[in-house]
């Protein structure tokens, strides 16, 4: 374990130094995008001696403490305001579903490129859950991988930094407007509890870390329990950590084997982030939610992002984190099944 230590800690030195950095020029989301950054730079400048490690409790905790940190912005008026939004939310989900399957047909057709591998590098969906369900229908896994990260990253880094422009940030973050209890100590042992559902839905449930505390916070902050809120640091820590794991998991080289592809992905996720802000809008016209709510309801960007987001420019998180979870599992519970048994209907042109 002693010879393994040193690469554990030195790409959170990296990783805290750069979003330092970033902290310090207003950038958004710092210290999740400003540790990502700089590992992915360092790791293509010196990746022979990059041998980098994340413990998996170290990332799968972190993601707990920010499930948690969610789930205490929720209130019994949160759902009451979220279910009249689900099944129209639901309808503009479908419409940017097919947008981004249309983008990846018009791909397929204009490139060397399969028209499965195309259409699961569009969907946004988790990196993950795409590359698993392209291989049941024989794509390119790797080029999936590869396209699927320049959305990801595209959309990490343009979203929260086009809100944070839209949007004059907030001097409170609505994640914390409870005023702090003296509360003992045994009323943390609460997020146990939350932790252990992370862990017990981890088969069952995308993003079952962030999302079975979520909950599971939710659940004990409606009926009444009071419950402690994280010190900052925990927070900073817990971001600096996702960021890491990012970091880690992408490189330069990654992307050049897309080559000039991954080009034409970036617009395609261009055109999609554009259509959901429009989306956004009209959403916005249409309901009672503010503007900021609605397009970070329906931005393509993770949850934990678009929360975040949402709770440094006094948006609602309990909303956003609401539909953006109800999206994350019918992205990933119905679309690859309808995609999967669609496509295997019609043949496919291969990619040399």
């Amino acid at each position: 374990m002693s010879t393994k230590l040193p690469n554990v800690i030195f790409p959170y030195l990296i990783g805290t130094f750069g979003g330092f950095l970033f902290y310090l020029s207003h950038l958004p989301l710092a210290w999740i995008l400003g540790p990502m950054t700089f590992l992915i730079i360092w790791r293509s400048l010196f990746k022979k001696i990059s041998t980098f490690i994340q413990p998996s409790f170290l990332k799968n905790g972190s993601f707990i403490i920010l499930g948690i940190s969610f789930g205490l912005s929720f209130t019994k008026e949160t759902f009451v305001l979220v279910g009249p939004y689900v099944i129209p939310f639901l309808l503009t989900t479908v419409l940017l579903i097919f947008l981004s399957v249309c983008n990846g047909l018009i791909i397929s057709k204009l490139v060397n490129i399969d028209r499965n591998t195309s259409i699961f590098a569009s969907i946004p969906g988790g990196l993950t859950e795409m590359v698993a369900a392209s291989e049941a229908v024989h794509a390119n896994s790797s080029l999936v991988t590869i396209f699927q990260t320049v959305r990801l990253l595209t959309v990490v880094f343009l979203v929260p930094f086009t809100i944070l422009h839209m949007f004059e940030p907030s001097f409170y973050s609505q994640t914390t407007l409870s005023v702090q209890k003296d509360l003992s100590l045994f009323s943390y042992s609460w997020y146990f509890l939350a932790g252990l559902a992370g862990w017990g839905f981890r088969k069952f449930l995308p993003a079952s870390y962030v999302i079975g505390p979520l909950l599971t916070t939710a659940l004990l902050n409606i009926i009444g329990i009071e419950l402690p809120l994280f010190h900052d640091l925990f927070m900073i820590f817990a971001q600096i950590s996702i960021g890491v794991g990012f970091g880690l998991m992408i490189t330069f080289n990654d992307l050049k084997k897309g080559g000039k592809y991954c080009g034409l992905y970036f617009i395609t996720t261009m055109i999609l982030i554009v259509a959901s802000f429009g989306f956004g809008y009209v959403f916005s016209l249409l309901t009672d939610l503010n503007l900021a709510t609605a397009m970070l309801s329906l931005a393509p960007g993770g949850l934990v992002e678009m929360v975040l987001t949402a709770s440094s420019i006094g948006a609602d998180p309990a909303i956003v984190s609401s539909l953006q979870f109800i999206r994350l599992l019918f992205i990933i519970s119905v679309v690859p099944s309808l995609l999967k048994y669609s496509i295997n209907k019609l043949p496919s042109k291969s990619l040399n």
